[in-house]
């Protein structure tokens, strides 16, 4: 999310964020978006999710989802066809799916003895990393890798093509 606002402050992006939408009101995120003057919403899980998800994205064109962990009400994806964007921290198809984030696709990549991962900006659908791929960076797993490293070296990664991503979906 900060690194979405940073790119649109400094012109890298020329979009603009209308809000920045969480469930849960202590999410560090939410915190983050507040100090740098983010128009900021809580919509909590529970009766009318939906509803009350579309009505935060009123005037929104594209969502960008970084950090939720679940799925999009289908409601949601209706009201924003191809219009939802996830990063993810692999070079989906692979290490994508239902628990895989974090540390969990870090580790599968190195278990698996990947030579290489990064990451992808993908559009959201009803399953878990399973839309079309936009875009994706890549970087080399090396041998002594841990989840750690090689997490420390996708990040800035992902900072760099979420921007990217947006900027290649909004020009159609």
């Amino acid at each position: 999310m900060a690194a979405i606002a940073r790119a649109c402050a400094s012109g890298e992006l020329d979009a603009e964020i209308r809000v920045v939408v969480g469930n849960n009101a202590a999410a560090p995120a939410l915190a983050a978006a507040e100090a740098m003057g983010l128009n900021v919403q809580v919509v909590p899980l529970g009766d009318g999710y939906a509803e009350r998800l579309l009505e935060a994205f009123r005037g929104c064109d594209v969502i960008c989802l970084a950090g939720y962990l679940r799925l999009l009400p289908v409601e949601v994806l209706q009201a924003f066809p191809n219009r939802v964007l996830n990063i993810h921290p692999s070079l989906l198809p692979k290490f994508g799916g239902k628990g895989m984030y974090g540390h969990h696709v870090h580790e599968a990549v190195i278990a698996a003895g990947e030579t290489e991962s990064g990451c992808s900006v993908h559009e959201v659908n009803e399953v878990y990393d399973d839309g079309r791929v936009i875009l994706q960076f890549r970087c080399p797993v090396l041998p002594d890798d841990t989840p750690e490293t090689l997490a420390a070296r996708i990040l800035p990664l992902e900072h760099a093509a979420f921007p990217a991503a947006i900027a290649q979906v909004l020009r159609g």
